[in-house]
């Protein structure tokens, strides 16, 4: 291995959405660091199983509906 080219890894502490704390090896900050996470699998939907919602951002969704209304597919609830 070429010397000098290799990120420092040293250990930080990761603050989950819950409180829980682990430590792990990383390029991130400083050593000693803490990450504090706003999304994680304790929280986020994709990993919880939430519903989701599809944001109609200026109508769009409405647009496409009505646009490809007539190729035969049925809207699902």
């Amino acid at each position: 291995m070429k010397p000098g080219i290799h990120p420092e890894y040293h250990v930080i502490t990761v603050k989950m959405t819950d409180g829980t704390l682990y430590q792990t090896r990383t390029t991130w900050g400083k050593e000693g660091d803490t990450m504090n996470l706003e999304i994680d699998p304790t929280s986020h939907p994709a990993w919880v199983g939430g519903a989701g919602k599809m944001l109609d951002a200026g109508g769009q969704v409405a647009r496409f509906n009505k646009r490809f209304s007539g190729f035969g597919l049925s809207k699902k609830d």
